[in-house]
Parts: C-alpha cells; sequence; structure tokens
C-alpha cells in the first residue's frame, strides 16, 4: 500500500526551568514584562506531525512518501528519517525560510511558554500532489493532517482529481481554521481523526452534528487517552478498543501520532478497524513511554507482547507476521 503522509515537519525545542513563572512576574507590570529564566535542561527533539507518522510508518516496512516544506537546516532529519523507512524525495526545501520550529520552557508547576515558528510550513501551499502519485505509481491513500491551512485544503481537492482516498486529520489546526476550511476537509474522506475534544470542535465549527459528519466521512476514528479509542462507520456498529496501559514515565507528545501510524499500518496490511485499532494504541503507548515523538528503540517482540497482553493472544498472532520483524533500534543519522 503506497501511503504518502502531508503535513508539518518541525523540530521541538523543550526547555525546563526550575523555578516558578508566577514567582517572576510582578503585580501591576504585566504591561511591560521583560524576562529571562536561566534552564537547567534543553532537550531537542525531531518532530512534525507528518514525520512522526511517517517515521512509524516507516519503522512498520511501509515505506511511506512524506510530503512537507522544510529549510535547508533539515539535512541531518532527513538522513535520519531516510534510514529508518521514510521516502523523502518529496519533501519541499525553502530557499530563505528555516525548517518549523517550537520552542517551549516548562516550569516546576508544569505551566508553559512557548512559541511556535511555523517558517518554512507556509511553502506547503505551493506542493502538488500529482508528481507525488506519479513518482509513486500511483498512490494508495494520502494522509492530510496538520500543516499550513491552504495546503490541507488543496491537497483534499488535489485527491479528488486524481480519485486517491484521503485520511483526514486536521488536530490542532482545528482552532485556527475556518467553517469553509474544515468543511472541504471533510469532503468524503476515507478516515476522520481526532481526539474527543477535537470531535466536539469540528462540530461547532462545521456546524454538522455528529451523524452529518459521519454521511461525509467513512470511519471516523476517535481517540481517548487512557479510555482506549472509539471507532464509527455510518450503518455499522461502532468498534471501542481499551488502550494499553502504560507502565513506566508518561509522555504524551506523539502519541496520537503514533497511534495513526499503527493503525493505518495495519489497515494497509488487510486488517480491520478492530485490529487497527489495537496495533495503534499499542504503539502510542511505546512512544507514550518515551522522551521524544521518535523513539530510538522499537522492538517487534515488545510490541506483540503490549498487543498480547491487552488484547490476546489470537491478536497478538495474527499481527506476528508483520510486527515481529522489526528491529530494536532505529538507525541513528550521520
Amino acid at each position: 500500500m503506497r501511503i504518502a503522509v502531508t503535513g508539518s515537519i518541525a523540530t521541538d525545542h523543550l526547555m525546563v526551568f526550575p523555578g516558578r513563572f508566577t514567582e517572576q512576574l510582578i503585580a501591576g507590570s504585566l504591561d511591560k514584562v521583560s524576562l529571562s529564566f536561566l534552564v537547567e535542561e534543553l532537550q531537542i527533539r525531531r518532530g512534525g506531525v507528518a514525520a512522526n507518522i511517517a517515521f512509524g510508518l516507516g519503522r512498520l516496512g511501509l515505506g511511506p512518501y512524506l510530503v512537507g516544506a522544510v529549510g535547508t537546516d533539515f539535512a541531518d532529519y532527513e538522513v535520519w528519517l531516510k534510514e529508518n523507512g521514510v521516502d523523502t524525495g518529496s519533501v519541499h526545501i525553502s530557499e530563505s525560510l528555516h525548517t518549523a520550529r517550537f520552542v517551549c520552557t516548562s516550569d516546576a508547576d508544569h505551566n508553559q511558554i512557548g512559541s511556535f515558528y511555523a517558517g518554512a510550513m507556509s511553502e506547503a501551499r505551493t506542493i502538488e500532489l500529482r508528481p507525488v502519485h506519479e513518482r509513486a505509481g500511483g498512490l494508495d491513500l494520502v494522509v492530510i493532517s496538520p500543516n499550513d491551512p491552504e495546503a490541507m485544503v488543496r491537497h483534499t481537492r488535489e485527491c479528488a482529481d486524481l480519485a486517491v482516498p484521503f485520511a483526514a486529520d486536521p488536530s490542532q489546526q482545528l482552532a485556527f481554521m475556518g467553517r469553509e476550511e474544515v468543511r472541504e476537509l471533510l469532503a468524503h474522506p476515507a478516515y476522520l481523526f481526532t481526539n474527543e475534544y477535537e470531535s466536539v470542535l469540528i462540530q461547532e465549527k462545521t456546524g454538522w452534528t455528529e451523524q452529518q459528519i459521519l454521511g461525509r466521512v467513512g470511519t471516523w476514528v476517535t481517540t481517548r487517552g487512557a479510555d482506549g479509542v472509539h471507532v464509527e462507520r455510518a450503518g455499522l456498529h461502532t468498534v471501542d478498543v481499551p488502550s494499553v496501559p502504560p507502565t513506566g514515565t508518561i509522555e504524551p507528545t506523539g502519541a496520537g501520532d503514533a497511534f495513526r501510524a499503527g493503525f493505518l499500518a495495519a489497515t494497509a496490511w488487510g486488517f480491520g478497524l478492530k485490529r487497527a485499532a489495537q496495533l495503534g494504541s499499542a504503539l502510542a503507548t511505546t512512544v507514550l513511554e518515551t522522551t521524544g515523538t521518535q523513539p530510538d528503540q522499537l522492538n517487534g517482540a515488545d510490541l506483540l507482547a503490549r498487543v498480547r497482553g491487552t488484547y490476546g493472544t489470537q491478536a497478538a498472532g495474527q499481527l506476528a507476521r508483520y510486527v515481529a520483524p522489526v528491529a530494536r533500534h532505529a538507525v541513528a543519522a550521520g
């Protein structure tokens, strides 16, 4: 199954301030703020929704085509993705802008001060899907994940023109998009991915009821954190899959992207909605327990053990042929 993943490609710069932001703010002087914080920790992580999903698909052997816009500072990141099974031949490189970047400082109370620089992502609107479709020998699915809003709408229209099924994953961009833009994203996608909050927000944004949205999408997949996954398809019984309980320290960034990679991989292998949601949930928990959104270690046997422990031996046995060969270590760049 030839899958193209469109959307954001970014790096995250995450810092930890051991004190409290509130202790640095002076009441009555908030109209003139000039603060600096001496931080104790800095983590630089590879990220971006499209890159995270593509990485997961690549590690599972699907060889996805990554489609997005980056800056000339993408070289090391590109090596990492290519060596872990991602085709980067359709990534647009800006001549003047840096790769998108999120810079965030967290304090002792888990308050955050962050800034997102879109940078080269704004040029994603210039990317055309037809050359990707032709280079791949025909795409079977396009994932439209958070990106420059114009790019998301353009790719939706292009999928219709090319008669290629697509998965709509508007995620955090829902809050910034207008009604007509969101409605365009729901022009009969094969899959719609949301979390619980987004499932309500998308109804408010479109002005459509849940049933009206279901009538426009093939399958609606809603992740509910610790409460598992809810899958709906018009005219069919719903599918509810419990989550895989984490056993280590929890860091939620990227877990939703990992779920999508696992779900789509199982779908590509021909499994039904239940198995797809189970593999997605197992992969999501693996990332949940990992620092960073693209884990250096992903062991097929460990992933199957998670599936077996929550969903039983039959589920693990059916997935084993595809999941077992996954190597433990990701290939490190340069």
